[in-house]
């Protein structure tokens, strides 16, 4: 059951990147792209690239609340990053549902202001508000 769930959030996690717009590169459960390496040891859900900018992306579950320090240690060392050629800043994007939220700002908290500037935190959840247009509007002919 936490496959599903895990799935869900990075399929919601990539749509944030979507509406940035960076390209994915590799992602956790995808069908045609490959998984991503791990980063340093952690395990990463999304690369993503826009132009010469590049982005990881990682969601945060419950269960890496567990251990504290560890969650702190990945973000600093996963928010540091650069690139290979050029030493350009790479991008860290936390998926995280909104009941953690708090949690998750107390230990960025815990960072230095460098690497904050790295962090980007996007709520994920399943509620979606959809817009019907209705009304009067829906009944007039498109073209006159």
């Amino acid at each position: 059951m936490t496959d599903i769930l895990k799935r869900r959030s990075v399929d919601l996690l990539v749509e944030q990147f979507w509406r940035k717009g960076y390209l994915t590169l590799s992602r956790k459960f995808g069908t045609y792209l490959p998984e991503p390496d791990s980063v340093g040891g952690f395990e990463v859900d999304i690369i993503a690239r826009q132009k010469n900018k590049y982005a990881i992306g990682i969601t945060i579950v419950e269960e890496d609340f567990k251990d504290q320090n560890r969650l702190l240690s990945k973000l600093s060392y996963l928010a540091n990053r650069q690139t290979r050629a050029g030493n350009l800043p790479v991008m860290l994007f936390l998926g995280i549902k909104s009941e953690l939220l708090n949690s998750l700002r107390s230990i960025i908290d815990q960072l230095d202001e460098k690497t904050k500037k790295n962090i980007r935190i996007f709520q994920i959840s399943e509620n979606r508000s959809f817009s019907l247009r209705g009304g009067s509007n829906a009944s007039q002919p498109l073209f006159s």
